[in-house]
């Protein structure tokens, strides 16, 4: 099917999530890359809105996603790693800033019941959160590249939190 040939896509996801939101980019807007998913990943699309929609009840504030379904070309483009979850739309990066910092994001997801694959506090600046059919919770902390991933929570003095 070519791309023109696309059956529409809906415009809601979830409660809180729209399918142009999931899939915005400001560096493939700036840079022509065609970041619309295949319809064949709107499930996956939906399962992110739906765990999402679970997140903003649980933080009762509005996440700002910074990154959501990424097309290969994007991906590469980001640095975004070849097997991101980013791809199958499963993925997204956010903050809530009308909640608090990452870090604090991050912990209140972790000591909650919100059933997610892997969450991951990169750089202090964001959470990671992907949802998968079958869920790992799985946590880790990035502050540096030198450093590596950390499997938890830690808060940048080196305190495991979560």
């Amino acid at each position: 099917m070519s791309h023109a040939a696309r059956p529409p896509a809906p415009s809601r996801l979830s409660r809180h999530f729209s399918l142009a939101e999931l899939c915005r980019s400001e560096t493939a807007q700036a840079e022509g890359i065609d970041n619309t998913p295949p319809a064949e990943l709107l499930p996956n699309l939906r399962r992110l809105a739906l765990g999402l929609d679970e997140v903003h009840e649980l933080l009762g504030q509005p996440l700002d996603i910074s990154s959501g379904y990424r097309c290969p070309a994007l991906n590469r483009r980001v640095g975004g790693v070849p097997a991101s979850q980013h791809t199958l739309g499963l993925a997204a990066d956010f903050c809530a800033p009308a909640f608090g910092e990452p870090i604090g994001v991050a912990v209140a997801i972790c000591r909650s019941p919100v059933v997610f694959d892997q969450l991951i506090l990169e750089f202090g600046r964001w959470v990671h959160l992907s949802f998968a059919p079958v869920p790992r919770r799985r946590t880790l902390t990035l502050y540096s590249s030198a450093q590596g991933f950390l499997e938890g929570i830690w808060s940048p003095v080196g305190e495991r939190l979560a």
